[in-house]
């Protein structure tokens, strides 16, 4: 007897959508089918884009996805209490009541609600409301209530990429050997890292082995995959000599398209030919139907899924 036929289960999705062996984009770590998207689904729920509304949202995707050490300050609302957003904390705290008072919020955490923006916003309001110096987290679902955006100005963000995690003891004038000895060991994993200034959330990276551009753009994903395919299929897919657009990962809703770069190439050459690129990308959003050409394009960009790190 014949073997019955199978058709394999899709690996990749549609546009706009989570392919089941894809990384939950809710930050698990595990497979979407695994997670959110199992039978009945998570407890926690999802929200595609939480961070939607938020001053710097393509920055702060970019600070919570990929870049090792930076600060920003937050203003809030209501209240003038001192507020500090970084990548990582030590230890990975949510937050922390510095002896000053001021309250300093990590966007790198072990948890996952589902919505890292209302977890940001349950937190700070924990931390707001305590003067006691000490870490701040969650240790269940927060439920509903302000998201980080709702509690802050919408000014955006002053954002400061670092060398390394020395920001973690900037406010302790006396230090000792222990504190010395741990900050040493966490920079040791940190790798060269530059925000452009001639563009949105664009971040130069330097791996050891390789160099990439990654870049989070706000566009919605359909008219992003096709302006990037009609410069693709026009040759202007480049940001430098010997670059190689390889991809794109999506978190938090949106796009991050990457470049390989030669080794060497730093951040300081790109400013130039990423201005140029994000003209040309204006350009191509407004583009009409896509040529037969373009669309073969757009097929391969779609699935040219890459991991973050």
């Amino acid at each position: 007897m014949a073997k019955k036929s199978r058709k394999p289960a899709p690996s990749a999705s549609a546009a706009g959508e989570v392919g089941p062996r894809q990384p939950c984009p809710c930050g698990s770590g595990k497979r979407y089918k695994a997670c959110h998207g199992a039978a009945g689904g998570a407890a926690p729920t999802f929200v595609a884009r939480p961070f939607e509304g938020m001053p710097s949202e393509c920055d702060v995707i970019a600070l919570r996805e990929l870049v090792p050490a930076a600060t920003a300050p937050l203003t809030l609302k209501e209240g003038d209490r001192k507020v500090r957003l970084a990548t990582l904390l030590p230890g990975a705290a949510p937050a922390m009541v510095r002896e000053s008072g001021d309250i300093w919020l990590g966007l790198q955490v072990q948890h996952s609600y589902g919505n890292p923006a209302r977890d940001l916003g349950a937190v700070l309001e924990a931390a707001l409301a305590t003067e006691e110096p000490g870490i701040v987290g969650l240790m269940t679902d927060p439920g509903e209530g302000p998201s980080i955006q709702d509690l802050i100005s919408d000014t955006s963000l002053d954002i400061t990429v670092h060398d390394g995690f020395e920001y973690w003891i900037d406010d302790i004038p006396e230090r000792d050997a222990t504190m010395e000895a741990a900050l040493e060991q966490a920079n040791g994993g940190v790798m060269p890292t530059s925000r452009l200034t001639s563009v949105e959330a664009a971040y130069w990276t330097n791996v050891g082995t390789k160099e990439h551009l990654r870049w989070v753009m706000p566009h919605p994903e359909d008219e992003l995959l096709d302006a990037l395919a009609r410069l693709h299929a026009a040759g202007k897919d480049s940001v430098a000599e010997g670059s190689r657009f390889v991809g794109m990962f999506r978190a938090h809703g949106l796009l991050a398209p990457v470049w390989d770069l030669p080794v060497g190439t730093g951040a300081e050459v790109l400013e130039e030919p990423a201005a140029r690129f994000a003209t040309d990308l204006e350009e191509a959003l407004a583009g009409g139907e896509l040529s037969a050409a373009e669309r073969s394009a757009r097929a391969g960009l779609a699935n040219r899924q890459v991991t973050i790190r």
